[in-house]
């Protein structure tokens, strides 16, 4: 699932008037277009209806699902998310009315109806939905999730890979000491670098010797360093001065 998004600044002060729908679209895609390799044909960008349409972790899932192994039935996903089917219509209907699928009526029976994605990507700009926190927390812990996941079920196959993919794959994490400009630079070179590589289509046929391969990289200040409230390290406190952070005072 490729989930691209940009930087993500202060929200405004309350008293600046808030951006109509058209603008928060317009302004969300104006954006988007920015980023390389953004097709506004191929590629979502979110704005704060949309963001609310998607901000639940199945409806994540099962669009990233659609987007990486093509078209499925509710049936489908419901047995590859271990879930019943009346829940995998009910959020698929969700994904529908806000635009993220669409019936792919040229496929099955009739009696089965098949989804696919309507976009291969989404771009998340935090910008165009500031006055849903919530929703846009939800959707990133979501992602996280699924980045987290990925990277897991990847260490846990590395062993069974033929010998030119262990050697090629690979899991490396830098600590940089940059400013809020280096590091948007840093994303957008990176960017950069991955635009002349043929995106994967699970619909089309794959060319001779390839696999689909997934490219992740996070980039945000380590937490805790600028001062937040990072509950790793208060947990890490808590367990070093030997108290119970269950127990209330």
């Amino acid at each position: 699932m490729s989930e691209p998004s940009d930087s993500s600044p202060a929200p405004e002060p309350a008293s600046s008037p808030r951006p109509g729908r058209d603008e928060d679209t317009a302004a969300a895609g104006a954006r988007a277009a920015s980023i390389p390799d953004f097709d506004p044909e191929r590629d979502r960008a979110l704005d704060a209806k949309s963001l609310r349409g998607l901000a639940h972790p199945v409806r994540v899932q099962m669009l990233g699902l659609l987007r990486t192994e093509g078209p499925a039935t509710a049936t489908r996903l419901a047995a590859r998310l271990g879930l019943n089917s009346g829940a995998t219509s009910y959020h698929l209907r969700q994904l529908a009315a806000h635009g993220f699928v669409v019936e792919a009526t040229d496929l099955g029976t009739g009696r089965d109806r098949w989804w696919r994605a309507a976009q291969r990507s989404t771009f998340y700009d935090m910008r165009a939905a500031t006055d849903d926190a919530e929703a846009g927390d939800t959707y990133l812990r979501s992602v996280a999730r699924i980045y987290a996941d990925t990277l897991l079920r990847a260490v846990d196959e590395r062993p069974t890979l033929p010998p030119e993919w262990q050697d090629v794959s690979t899991m490396s994490d830098f600590v940089l000491q940059l400013t809020p400009a280096e590091a948007d630079q840093l994303s957008t070179r990176i960017l950069e670098v991955l635009r002349p590589y043929r995106r994967a289509d699970p619909e089309a046929p794959a060319p001779e010797g390839t696999a689909p391969t997934t490219f992740q990289f996070g980039l945000f200040p380590l937490p805790g360093a600028l001062g937040g409230t990072d509950p790793a390290s208060d947990a890490d406190a808590d367990a070093d001065t030997g108290s119970d952070p269950t127990e209330q005072p």
